[in-house]
């Protein structure tokens, strides 16, 4: 899997998303402030969120329309969209900037006309919140596009995500990057339930980790268990507040998350080491040496040999073999024993 020429999978160095999200606090300077603030942490992306609120909800005051989350609590969808949503006319100033910046820039989409958007302005990968993940018709937006798609499985049960999936599949997307979410703002790390990411691993190789929770654990165990992408909320500072702020972390957070998910992901190396005999410390293990000095002609015994470290002798196994044979000739103790010192 490739976006603006950054190669992603589990043989690639992890690949660090910094959502914006509504961290922008509707001023334009503030989020070119944020991309330049992640190109310096050294993340791969900055993600936006392109929508507003008549293409979200409806403005009523239903009791259904209420939020009932706490950090969001008393507000309307629609109140809500209408406060956070980037406006889209700083939608291709941002998508410049972002490349005189060196950083790759993309989205989420929430509807056609954002999607239409995206696609002018060259948008290298579309990512499908799982709250829009629902809708097979927006999928299939999505999948037209032939962009890489990342998408969250937040409110996925089995079920929906197979049929996301065959939409996916049916309109011949190649690539699928399969993020586990926890849609809890902010996420509990001990309701991460990061082993189903091993069952994402059923329906594509790119997995990864939407992460809500402040600290890095939940992101180092993603890349454990062969998850190859992190996105994370950032922002300038948490004291500039927002919708968002309470689970974004800041720029030195940000270095800090992308350093560690590179040396976890390094740490897990390759597993066909266990087929080689060098591997390191070898030296140090037992071996069959002979343990004191015996003449041309004498049989090998349980006294003039033993399997002591270190290492470099025969090995163990061939105790029984060695047994009863004689030296070809006279040798010190401390000898490490070799086949070509017996007859």
């Amino acid at each position: 899997m490739e976006i603006d020429g950054r190669k992603i999978g589990p043989e690639y160095p992890p690949y660090i998303i910094a959502e914006m999200s509504n961290n922008h606090l509707g001023s334009l300077d503030r989020a070119k402030e944020i991309i330049r603030a992640a190109s310096q942490a050294g993340v791969d992306a900055v993600k936006i969120q392109t929508y507003d609120a008549d293409s979200m909800t409806i403005d009523v005051n239903h009791p259904d329309f209420f939020v009932k989350h706490p950090l969001w609590k008393g507000k309307t969808y629609y109140r809500l969209y209408q406060e956070i949503a980037l406006p889209r006319k700083y939608t291709r100033e941002l998508f410049a900037y972002a490349r005189d910046t060196g950083i790759t820039l993309f989205s989420t989409p929430f509807d056609k006309k954002s999607i239409d958007l995206l696609m002018d302005l060259e948008c290298p990968a579309f990512k499908i919140a799982s709250f829009e993940a629902v809708d097979p018709s927006f999928v299939a937006w999505i999948a037209d596009t032939g962009k890489p798609v990342l998408m969250s499985t937040g409110v996925f049960d089995r079920a929906g995500l197979e049929r996301a999936m065959g939409v996916l599949e049916q309109h011949r997307t190649a690539d699928v990057l399969l993020f586990h979410c926890i849609s809890d703002y902010p996420a509990r790390l001990e309701s991460s339930n990061l082993k189903v990411m091993e069952r994402l691993k059923n329906y594509s190789r790119y997995v990864g980790l939407s992460d809500h929770c402040l600290e890095d654990t939940a992101a180092l165990g993603a890349i454990a268990l062969g998850g190859c992408a992190v996105e994370k909320h950032f922002t300038l500072s948490r004291k500039h507040g927002g919708p968002d702020a309470a689970f974004s972390i800041e720029k030195n957070e940000m270095q800090q998350l992308k350093r560690n998910c590179v040396k976890m992901w390094e740490s897990l190396g390759r597993a066909d080491i266990l087929d080689r005999g060098d591997r390191p410390g070898r030296e140090h293990a037992r071996s069959l040496y002979v343990v004191r000095d015996v003449r041309e002609n004498e049989q090998v015994t349980r006294d003039n040999v033993r399997c002591i470290r270190p290492g470099f002798g025969l090995a163990p196994e061939c105790i029984g073999q060695v047994m009863g044979k004689r030296f070809n000739r006279s040798l010190e103790a401390g000898t490490a024993l070799k086949w070509l010192y017996l007859k």
